[in-house]
């Protein structure tokens, strides 16, 4: 076996971490970063392979379309922000709707989390959510923001090139960058300074001139009577232009362009990749190397991430990240498969730590990293875990048999008629079915399970596996991944 290994390593060029299975711990880890959560079924699939055969398994297997119908108003036409002569009732009434929308949409959303076959999509679609930000509270239509989220999970792993043309053309982006409201005579500098900034070179990478002289190329884009991209030619300045040292006659295409011609426009967007699925701090010589590929590669994510994922770095950065509120909350969803009654609670319970999805707190996106967590988030955190843990006493152990195995079909069975007896929709956390389903027979098994770094509070001498789980979700480990 071993010389089998070596010889196809050698034949592949790859080190031989990349061929040896990736076991229990490496499943969790690729898992829970290219998704939401794991549950041990899951893990189980991934651990015998290895690791490039785990993460080609994971990208074959991306879609970019959900699976979670939406909201039945979702492709309605798009609301206006202001429509004349609506009396106050009519207004108030107006804004109910809206609202009532805005929540179903999150609920949609965080739905197709929990459910998605393909976790990496969401997770992607969740990160140029915080890239190309926009946000409910200026947009005021959550039409355009259920079509925005469509765009971004069309392109999250495909062409970045492809991605930024159609969001520079996206009516939701548009709104919130005041790009529909740029014309000749009053060229608006919003859409130019955040495309350069945040979405494509970073602070450092251009001028005041490039910025007013973009701002001027982007002139004439806007929204028709139905919100749909338009070009205005009355509109545009059609004059000569200077971005980068070049000089011509630019429109907003070409804009673009000129910026993925950046070398520093693939390092910008390989570092906030690593950031996200990585480490806090990028390996300087490897994202580089990483960027350089990325932008001879024409931009293809795809390729990108699979070179990422297998980086050294990647595998030996495990507890590096903190967890986000909606890795929070819809992972621990996933890993003991459960359903909430009610996914407002859920869209609650992520705003109250910070992340509303639909609704990032500024341009820049949610800062993520050390900064989820503070004395007040933490306590809701602590919360919420206390609450699925107390719904998961008393750990009665009750599928062990005789000989200390666990009896699986027992656990199945009790889970089948509970999920029938409340309409599959049980918050409530069983850790003697889960670790009987799952054969977790004692603590250890469930911390390499449950935490990606040793549990901070030693667990109890000869703990089962469902008596672990209570203390090993309020442990500290339990908040990185």
């Amino acid at each position: 076996m071993i010389k089998t290994i070596v010889l196809a390593s050698a034949l592949l060029g790859l080190p031989l971490t990349a061929l040896a299975d990736i076991g229990v711990d490496g499943a969790r880890h690729l898992l829970l970063r290219t998704g939401f959560g794991a549950n041990p079924a899951q893990i189980a699939a991934l651990a015998p392979l290895s690791r490039e055969a785990a993460v080609d398994r994971i990208l074959a297997g991306v879609r970019n379309q959900p699976v979670t119908a939406p909201p039945g108003w979702a492709n309605e036409p798009f609301e206006r922000p202001g429509q004349p002569g609506l009396s106050e009732e009519q207004k108030k009434a107006l804004q109910q709707e809206r609202n009532q929308h805005a929540v179903e949409l999150r609920s949609w959303w965080l739905t197709e989390m929990r459910d998605t076959p393909s976790p990496l999509t969401e997770k992607m679609t969740l990160f140029w959510h915080n890239h190309f930000v926009s946000a409910l509270d200026k947009v005021r239509s959550p039409q355009m923001m259920y079509q925005q989220n469509l765009l971004l999970r069309h392109y999250a792993l495909g062409d970045f090139g492809q991605l930024l043309h159609a969001v520079a053309r996206d009516p939701a982006m548009m709104r919130y960058l005041d790009t529909a409201n740029n014309r000749k005579e009053q060229p608006n500098e919003n859409f130019a300074r955040e495309v350069m900034e945040l979405f494509t070179l970073g602070e450092g990478h251009y001028s005041e001139q490039d910025i007013r002289e973009a701002a001027r190329a982007f002139t004439g884009w806007g929204l028709d009577r139905d919100d749909q991209f338009i070009v205005r030619p009355r509109l545009r300045d059609t004059g000569e232009k200077t971005i980068f040292g070049q000089r011509g006659n630019f429109d907003g295409d070409d804009v673009i362009e000129l910026l993925l011609q950046q070398p520093s426009t693939a390092v910008f967007v390989t570092n906030k990749l690593w950031r996200n699925f990585v480490s806090p701090t990028p390996d300087a010589a490897t994202v580089n190397k990483l960027a350089a590929d990325f932008r001879r590669g024409h931009y293809q994510l795809k390729p990108l991430m699979r070179a990422m994922l297998l980086t050294p770095q990647f595998w030996r950065s495990q507890g590096l990240l903190v967890k986000s509120p909606v890795e929070l909350t819809v992972g621990t969803l996933v890993t003991f498969d459960l359903n909430p009654p009610d996914w407002r609670v859920i869209a609650g319970l992520n705003r109250q730590l910070g992340q509303d999805v639909f609704a990032p707190p500024n341009v820049k996106g949610w800062p993520g990293g050390e900064a989820w967590i503070n004395s007040a988030t933490l306590l809701s955190r602590k919360q919420f875990l206390d609450r699925v843990a107390r719904d998961a006493a008393p750990a009665r152990d009750a599928y062990a048999q005789a000989d200390g195995s666990l009896n699986e079909m027992a656990g199945r069975e009790a889970r089948i008629r509970r999920f029938v007896s409340k309409g599959l929709s049980s918050m409530k956390l069983q850790p003697d079915e889960w670790a009987a389903i799952y054969g977790v027979k004692n603590g250890a098994d469930a911390a390499r399970l449950l935490l990606a770094v040793p549990p901070a509070n030693p667990l109890p001498a000869n703990a089962s596996g469902a008596k672990a789980v209570a203390g090993l979700l309020l442990d500290p480990a339990y908040q990185v991944e």
